[in-house]
């Protein structure tokens, strides 16, 4: 669905205390968390404008997106348990 919301509370509720508490106690996280949710609503705002940016760039993005996901989500199941 385009425009749809991939920020990082929205993609793992079920870790909301722990972000939560990862993004007050360690400032690379934080950082990390910050710097994701940018690109994700960066990435909503051209898909709702119809793209205006080429598929390719599109998909690097999507692409940068998920590797960033994956790294932040790691550390919040590192921290969680």
């Amino acid at each position: 669905m385009l425009g749809e919301d991939h920020s990082l509370l929205s993609e793992f509720p079920e870790y909301k205390e722990t972000i939560v508490a990862l993004s007050k106690a360690n400032e690379a996280f934080l950082t990390d968390m910050k710097a994701y949710d940018l690109l994700d609503k960066e990435i909503r705002t051209l898909e709702l404008k119809d793209s205006p940016i080429s598929d390719e760039q599109m998909h690097q993005m999507k692409h940068d997106r998920a590797v960033k996901k994956d790294n932040l989500h790691k550390r919040i199941v590192e921290a969680h348990q």
